[in-house]
């Protein structure tokens, strides 16, 4: 995954302003003991990043790989 994946992910999960404090401000256990932020600094994987932020979260797993798109109508 890339940064752009992650960060895109964040915003359409937690929103844009909520994202970045969790980001910046959550310690998560499963990154031994870092906020996403510093893991990211680190070269942590952002999906590795991502999957604990989900499951620190209570994101249901169906949207672990983002939230589903509405389709598009097709035209007639």
């Amino acid at each position: 995954m890339r940064l752009s994946q992650f960060q895109a992910l964040m915003t359409d999960e937690f929103g844009p302003a909520y994202a970045q404090v969790i980001s910046r401000d959550l310690v998560l256990g499963a990154l031994g003991d870092q906020t996403a932020e510093a893991a990211l600094a680190a070269g942590e994987d952002p999906k590795v990043v991502w999957l604990a932020l989900c499951e620190a979260n209570h994101v249901p797993r169906e949207r672990w790989a983002g939230k589903p798109q509405a389709k598009k109508p097709t035209p007639s």
